[in-house]
């Protein structure tokens, strides 16, 4: 995952220019803590269902004002700083672009991705 080169592939995009004022980036990082009572992560194991990312990424884009939406999800077992997820979104203004992100991140946690955390 490389978030500068998504970016530079995207403003090379035909159309870009004229339908872009705004982009905005999910990073999901492995924490080195549980989120349910803080006790030391040592590392994780990430299942995506890759075909519902695209499915709610197609949605996405679908959006009025979305010129684009981008996810790469990564698989498998991960340690502390690793990154999970990119998600980009690129539209017209925040009005559309802000709740575009919001629940693109909201529902590729929800729909498609399970996690084990392995503790210490």
């Amino acid at each position: 995952m490389d978030i500068n080169k998504a970016i530079a592939d995207l403003k090379k995009e035909p159309g870009f220019a004229e339908n872009v004022g705004m982009m905005l980036v999910h990073n999901g990082v492995v924490r080195a803590w549980s989120r349910k009572d803080r006790a030391e992560v040592t590392a994780i194991e990430v299942q995506t269902d890759l075909d519902k990312v695209e499915e709610i990424r197609k949605d996405i884009e679908a959006r009025e004002g979305i010129f684009r939406a981008v996810a790469q999800a990564r698989c498998g077992a991960m340690k502390p700083g690793d990154d999970v997820l990119l998600l980009i979104v690129a539209g017209d203004i925040r009005e559309n672009v802000k709740p575009a992100l919001a629940d693109f991140l909201d529902r590729v946690k929800s729909e498609a991705v399970t996690k084990k955390e392995i503790f210490a």
